[in-house]
């Protein structure tokens, strides 16, 4: 995966990947709920796909978790770095 945020997102993964189990649920079953192929949740916990913010919200809604709390959980966990202009000419 080529990012800047790399270690960042690896951080959004794994609360991610804790949220579904921590809701009791499989890659299956959660792939089931979403209406995709397993391959789906495994790719994006496994970091192979980005989720985009309308999957991250139906991923959210599966597993039972509050959208925005979750992703306050996260921000608290990751540092946020401002980001950096591009110098104009």
């Amino acid at each position: 995966m080529k990012t800047t945020y790399l270690r960042q997102y690896q951080e959004f993964l794994a609360r991610m990947r804790q949220a579904r189990k921590d809701s009791g649920m499989t890659q299956e079953e959660l792939a089931r709920r979403l209406k995709r192929p397993q391959s789906f949740v495994s790719k994006y916990e496994n970091g192979e796909r980005r989720l985009d913010i309308i999957e991250f919200l139906h991923v959210a809604k599966a597993i039972g978790v509050d959208a925005v709390g979750l992703l306050h959980e996260i921000a608290d966990r990751i540092e946020l770095r401002p980001i950096k202009r591009a110098r104009s000419r």
